[in-house]
């Protein structure tokens, strides 16, 4: 089968790594994925705009429904070389819904913008899928798309760390989450070492956020962060996601609200584990138990009382907390690994 996805792909942000991943599971399969557009040797994708043969198109919106690079006439040739019982959408922001909102986060600004995009999804396909168990709209199915890749382990060696906390990420609708961590540090904070946040908006906002209205999109408390003496620091490539994450001991997995209210997995729900840190979960206990399992809702979530003492115990005891993430991999490896997640694809595009 010949898969081709449609996705607007980011340098620095985003599901790249899932989709090296289903690229390298398809051959192995027998299979054939690329990704529609031309080649950027700045995101190392399998880019092809060759349609001939496709048997089936599965477009990612993230962010966004536009094309990376094409027009109206790449629109046509998409939806023209594939029959509509073989187009698959997967939103991944959760934006298939009416309006929703909570601390300040929000899938879309009006109802109009809602209705824009519910019906373009529509236009383009009869399968939606969100990667949550609990999609809203019963005509959504579930597939977490999302995938854990055995090929990123890194090594759970804490004996040389550039920081005690890394946090790899943009600052978009995160700050609800991250400040809950420095809160817990604060009390303690002469006891943690380097605390690093690498993404956009932890600094000062980004060019983009005053012309596009989104100024409390990327909200932080910039002097409570040099309060705490918390380093901001630029954006990665993709590709450095697992060995930046490594640098630290612990990494927050930090959701945006509206991702955790609608209980859905994004790619560092699957990444974090991968990396040489220990994660500590900023969820609700029951989500990261469903997910990550009992050990890690019972001691990797940072929630409650005792906070600082929790960041000190994993901080000082790294690697007894890395063998409950010795356990998450093991799940993960036989649950979400790439070739089973491209087998649930292909069952949905036959479906």
């Amino acid at each position: 089968m010949k898969i081709v996805f449609v996705y607007y792909a980011y340098e620095n942000q985003g599901s790249e790594l899932d989709l090296q991943g289903y690229a390298r599971a398809a051959k192995e399969l027998g299979h054939e994925a690329t990704v529609y557009g031309w080649p950027n040797p700045k995101i190392p994708l399998d880019y092809s705009i060759d349609l001939s043969g496709a048997d089936a198109l599965v477009f990612i919106f993230e962010w966004t429904t536009d094309l990376l690079s094409g027009d109206q006439m790449d629109w046509l040739r998409l939806i023209s070389s594939v029959p509509r019982e073989r187009r698959v959408v997967i939103d991944c922001d959760g934006r298939y819904n009416d309006m929703v909102e909570i601390h300040g986060d929000f899938n879309h600004r009006n109802a109009e913008e809602s209705r824009t995009y519910v019906d373009f999804c529509d236009a383009v396909a009869d399968k939606i899928y969100q990667p949550t168990p609990h999609p809203l709209r019963p005509n959504v199915g579930t597939f977490l798309f999302h995938l854990y890749d055995p090929a990123w382990e890194a090594p759970l060696d804490f004996s040389a760390k550039d920081f005690d906390i890394v946090y790899v990420g943009h600052s978009k609708f995160r700050w609800h989450g991250m400040e809950q961590v420095l809160r817990a540090v604060e009390p303690i904070r002469d006891e943690v070492g380097r605390i690093g946040l690498f993404g956009y908006g932890w600094d000062a906002l980004p060019d983009w956020a005053t012309p596009m209205r989104m100024e409390d999109v990327y909200h932080v408390d910039y002097d409570y962060m040099k309060k705490l003496a918390v380093e901001a620091i630029p954006p990665i490539p993709f590709s450095e996601v697992i060995a930046t994450m490594s640098r630290g001991a612990m990494n927050p997995v930090v959701y945006r609200p509206l991702f955790e209210r609608l209980g859905m997995v994004t790619c560092r729900t699957f990444e974090t584990p991968a990396a040489g840190t220990v994660p500590l979960f900023v969820l609700d206990a029951d989500y990261v138990r469903s997910i990550y399992g009992d050990a890690a809702a019972d001691q990797l979530v940072l929630s409650g009382d005792g906070q600082p003492e929790k960041i000190q115990h994993v901080l000082r005891r790294p690697e007894h907390y890395a063998e409950i993430v010795r356990g998450i991999r093991d799940e993960f490896r036989r649950h979400h690994s790439p070739q089973p997640r491209l087998r649930q694809l292909i069952d949905i595009i036959q479906s």
